[in-house]
């Protein structure tokens, strides 16, 4: 079996940060997404790898590199244009033609992981297997509707309520699926979409079967998603202190202090990360707070926030709901109050 992992997009929903950053390659718990996706792959016994890659494809490259650190064989598969799931899995023909394969999405992440769902697709041998949560929201996703654990109905983003059944972002397929994307035109958003393939072959007689996720998921596209994945991903934290923790701090809850990292004068309330190099003073930080590495942190207090690498924050009170990129920095707050941001790479925010 092989992984189609895809990490093309262009991220529109996560803008401005992603301007200048892949969306895959975002930090959740200061760990990238499709860092998370690859020690999925690598735990269900998959090596060979195919990601697909658009116009952030030298970044993914220089971040994953050979695939050699999760133990995998990795091929970047150029998508000429995000035109659907159903046209990337066109675009990687020869890498799959063959196999049966995994469809992942690069900026999905899920607790459990796909392990059971391969094995269970191992054991039944279907045309194709889905991943299915309930969602609030199923006008968001592509959901199914089941007989059994048969799928028998599939609809993209449905405008009326037809399921809650959402599919989550993972994906088990044989090689027949590629005639199911070769004989699609484009769906009224213009894409050549996965769940019309899927559609196809059930059309056509091939066995549809669906597995129920059993714990969390999250398909990143917004920033309050990401924030959400965050939370979920902290909840899971191993507290350990590999950096300085003053005398005249506090470490409330699951906290982890990465190495080179400083705490003078501050508190810091779990669930939390702190990492490499970053140093927080006279400032509260958490929960589900993650600083990436070579921050500053002075005289603020900072809540349920993703801080990317190289940021400073300063004097500035209430920050909460917050996603800052890199290098970014954020000046002074003479009052108190909430205040939440969104902002882009090297930008200098001040705040009154």
């Amino acid at each position: 079996m092989r992984a189609l992992v895809l990490s093309g997009g262009e991220g529109s929903r996560l803008r401005p940060i992603t301007h200048t950053n892949a969306k895959q390659l975002i930090p959740v718990a200061n760990r990238p997404i499709l860092f998370s996706v690859l020690d999925d792959v690598a735990e269900a016994g998959i090596v060979e790898v195919g990601i697909v890659v658009g116009q952030t494809a030298d970044e993914v490259r220089a971040a994953v590199g050979d695939g050699s650190a999760w133990g995998l064989r990795v091929t970047y598969i150029p998508q000429e244009a995000p035109l659907g799931l159903a046209h990337a899995v066109l675009t990687a023909r020869d890498f799959v033609l063959g196999e049966p394969f995994v469809l992942y999405l690069g900026d999905n992440l899920l607790l459990e992981g796909i392990t059971r769902f391969v094995r269970e697709f191992e054991r039944h041998r279907p045309d194709a297997q889905i991943f299915l949560a309930r969602v609030p929201e199923p006008e968001r996703f592509g959901v199914a509707v089941l007989e059994g654990d048969r799928v028998v109905r599939l609809v993209e983003k449905p405008r009326e309520h037809v399921s809650d059944l959402a599919l989550v972002g993972v994906y088990l397929f044989d090689d027949q699926v590629l005639e199911a994307a070769a004989s699609l035109t484009p769906s009224w958003r213009g894409e050549y979409e996965i769940t019309e393939a899927i559609q196809w072959l059930i059309d056509h007689g091939r066995t549809v079967r669906a597995e129920m996720l059993t714990g969390w998921w999250k398909d990143t596209g917004r920033p309050e998603d990401l924030l959400e994945a965050n939370r979920m991903m902290l909840a899971t934290l191993t507290p350990r202190v590999e950096g300085e923790v003053d005398d005249a701090s506090r470490l409330e809850g699951p906290v982890a202090i990465e190495r080179g990292a400083k705490v003078v004068r501050s508190r810091i309330l779990g669930p939390a990360i702190v990492g490499e190099g970053t140093v927080v003073e006279g400032s509260e930080v958490g929960p589900n707070v993650s600083l990436s590495a070579g921050c500053r942190i002075e005289a603020s207090s900072v809540v349920d926030s993703i801080v990317m690498e190289g940021c400073r924050v300063s004097g500035v009170l209430g920050l909460s709901g917050s996603l800052l990129g890199r290098a970014v920095e954020v000046r002074r707050s003479g009052r108190r109050g909430l205040r939440r941001l969104v902002v882009g790479d090297q930008s200098q925010v001040e705040v009154d």
